[in-house]
């Protein structure tokens, strides 16, 4: 037993051992029983049941919980809890460090003031300089009204920290209760949001303000639920049920990511074999162009074990965006999806696919596209929306991207949306097509409507006179061998044996390293 006596108060060190414990639980245990208990009843765990699900046990290392706030006004001065509502620190999934702050809501509604703020910032700056990633588990009320500016000053030093640490360590926020305000921007300035329905929310504005301003009367899960952001805005990239699955589904993201940039993912030992032939693509998609079928199932065919992660999967569904490993190594999938509005490219959809390029191309993961697009959505509301600026962001980011870059064109592949999905002419590292692709400048009929016009207009029988010109641009123009003739594909392949060239070509371009022009930073599209 330590004895050692402390000669300033006459107390031993055993008993400052059990102050420290003492403290220390009660840091833990929150205010009262009772907050624990109403976090319960909403539906919602404490900041550390949250931490222990999304990091391996027994690894959580807690910084700064002691930390008070000095605040005096308000009453402030009467009530100033240990971790001043913020839990901070790191530990481990998979055993890869991994650093994470948990809003308390048992503590002032989980707002932030000045010592909360810090904190944060703390575990950031630590995150940047380990490089590794770094969880926000949100639920809170957004500044401390009673600290004033320096709450808002807080925030901003968050922000600043966000953008900092963008594309060079994977950034995560996990909504699991309010998010309003200027809250509300550092989950947007991360690379993945998860949120849980029912209980989580996100807006600017809440809807007491929004009916004051506008009239309109809507709820909190109305105006920024989780299946608002993950249906319409596009704000939120994983929607989840209950907060046990969405921190499960944080641990599996983060086995897919890098620690930071400067490293590639983590490589798994799989029992799909690299050469296996995908016979069953010969019945899943079509050779009719025009009919329609589910890329999620050539996307389950091609990559090991059927198994992958979609991305943003209820928001823009004509596109597909996912996470997949292929003979162990990770790959990001962005893929037409014919089953939703032909698999057409439109704001949304270019959008989402523009920000997923980019990040893959931040973390060193290489990317397959799976084409089948009949173009970009006409419409005066397209054009309107700034289909020209928005379609431009995906153009960007396949361009600007530096990693292994395929294209497999399963189908028709027409006019400037078969460029923006990653074609030879903007940089793919290799371009392969099966049979059954069309390469053209538009579809044979509108080809032929076209070019033909007056001599169609002008026959007896236009009818039979326009199918024979659309037979005669498809046989000159669209045959499944014109661009390989011309080196825009490099080569025409196989459906069955899709997987295995795949992943020999993956392979081939693992060493890739492409310089860029030396400049302080693009000016992409916005």
């Amino acid at each position: 037993m330590l004895e050692a006596v402390d000669t300033a108060n006459g107390s031993t060190l055993d008993e400052r051992l059990g102050e420290l414990i003492e403290i220390k639980q009660a840091a833990r245990r929150g205010p009262d029983d009772a907050a624990t208990e109403r976090q319960h009843k909403r539906g919602k765990l404490t900041a550390h049941e949250r931490i222990e699900l999304l990091l391996d046990p027994g690894s959580f290392n807690e910084i700064e919980a002691l930390r008070r706030h000095r605040a005096t006004a308000f009453g402030l001065d009467a009530r100033r809890p240990y971790s001043d509502g913020v839990v901070c620190g790191w530990g481990t999934v998979f055993g890869r460090t991994v650093f994470v702050y948990a809003h308390d809501f048992r503590i002032f509604g989980g707002a932030l003031g000045e010592a909360h703020a810090s904190k944060i910032h703390k575990v950031m700056d630590l995150a940047e300089a380990a490089g590794a990633p770094l969880v926000s588990l949100n639920d809170g009320a957004g500044a401390r009204i009673q600290e004033g500016v320096t709450a808002l000053a807080g925030y901003g030093g968050i922000f600043q920290r966000n953008t900092r640490c963008s594309g060079v360590i994977p950034q995560i926020s996990v909504m699991l209760g309010p998010c309003a305000g200027g809250a509300a921007y550092s989950p947007a300035l991360t690379d993945f949001v998860f949120m849980v329905r029912e209980t989580a929310q996100m807006f600017i504005t809440g809807p007491d303000v929004v009916q004051a301003v506008t009239g309109e009367k809507v709820s909190h899960n109305g105006l920024g639920g989780a299946d608002v952001h993950g249906q319409t805005s596009g704000v939120a990239t994983f929607v989840y049920d209950d907060e046990a699955t969405c921190l499960e589904d944080v641990r599996l993201l983060l086995s897919l990511l890098p620690s930071n940039n400067n490293e590639t993912p983590p490589v798994a030992a799989t029992s799909d074999p690299p050469n296996r032939m995908t016979d069953a693509l010969l019945d899943i998609v079509p050779t009719d162009p025009s009919k329609a079928y589910d890329m999620r199932g050539v996307i389950e065919e091609i990559v090991d074990d059927g198994e992958y992660m979609a991305v943003h999967d209820a928001w823009a569904t004509n596109v597909l965006c996912a996470f997949a490993r292929m003979d162990g190594h990770v790959v990001g999938i962005v893929a037409n999806q014919p089953a939703v509005l032909a698999g057409v490219l439109d704001i949304e959809a270019s959008e989402k696919a523009a920000r997923f390029v980019q990040t893959c191309d931040a973390f060193n993961i290489p990317l397959v596209t799976l084409v089948d697009v009949p173009g970009f959505l006409p419409g005066v509301g397209q054009e309107h929306g700034g289909i020209i600026r928005h379609g431009a962001k995906l153009l960007y980011a396949y361009c600007n991207a530096t990693v292994p870059r395929i294209q497999i064109i399963l189908r028709k592949a027409y006019g400037g949306a078969y460029i923006v999905m990653d074609s030879r002419s903007i940089g793919a590292d290799l371009s392969l097509a099966w049979p059954t692709n069309e390469i053209a400048v538009m579809g044979a009929e509108g080809a032929a409507n076209v070019i033909f016009r007056k001599e169609i207009a002008a026959a007896a029988d236009s009818d039979e006179v326009r199918a024979q010109k659309i037979k005669e641009y498809r046989t000159e123009l669209m045959h499944p061998y014109y661009a390989a003739e011309r080196g825009l594909v490099d080569d025409v392949i196989d459906p069955r044996e899709t997987r295995t060239l795949l992943i020999r070509a993956l392979a081939m371009l693992r060493a890739k390293h492409a310089d860029i022009p030396r400049r302080k930073h693009g000016n992409p599209p916005v």
